[in-house]
């Protein structure tokens, strides 16, 4: 699969189970609207789409320089909290207008959505690599295969 499409494929599948899953614990958590969070879900789920495509972009261009290859753990760890720590600041602002709270009581709202998101784009990606392998920049430079 080209780069291109194992982005834009990784992406969209994330942010799908993403809105499915946000939507209703937004919807409990601030006691509003089903058709209000879910509209936030999408919201905030466009906002996230583009940055995973323009941060895994960023991400595998530094990994295609590293000496050691694969996706250890803490590859996975760094990942994870790159990506989880950029859309932290990116979102505050906007629930923090969406949902017309201060932003010191959207980024505490965000702590609970990222912990969630934090422990999910490690499995996701984990998982999304056992099926559809490592991308070019985590192989071996020795093998074709792979540590998935």
């Amino acid at each position: 699969m080209s780069p291109l499409t194992r982005r834009i494929l990784q992406a969209v599948l994330y942010e799908i189970i993403a809105i499915a899953v946000v939507g209703p614990v937004l919807s409990f958590a601030f006691d509003e609207p089903p058709t209000s969070t879910f509209g936030l879900a999408v919201v905030l789920s466009t906002i996230a789409l583009i940055w995973n495509y323009a941060f895994n972009l960023i991400f595998e261009r530094w990994e295609s320089r590293q000496t050691v290859r694969g996706r250890s753990f803490a590859r996975r760890l760094t990942h994870g909290t790159g990506f989880e720590g950029g859309l932290v600041i990116i979102l505050v602002p906007v629930m923090s207008l969406w949902l017309g709270i201060p932003p010191a009581a959207a980024f505490v709202a965000n702590l609970g959505l990222l912990l969630f998101f934090f422990v999910y784009a490690i499995a996701f990606t984990w998982a999304f690599d056992r099926v559809f392998g490592l991308p070019a920049s985590a192989l071996k430079k020795d093998s074709n295969a792979a540590d998935v």
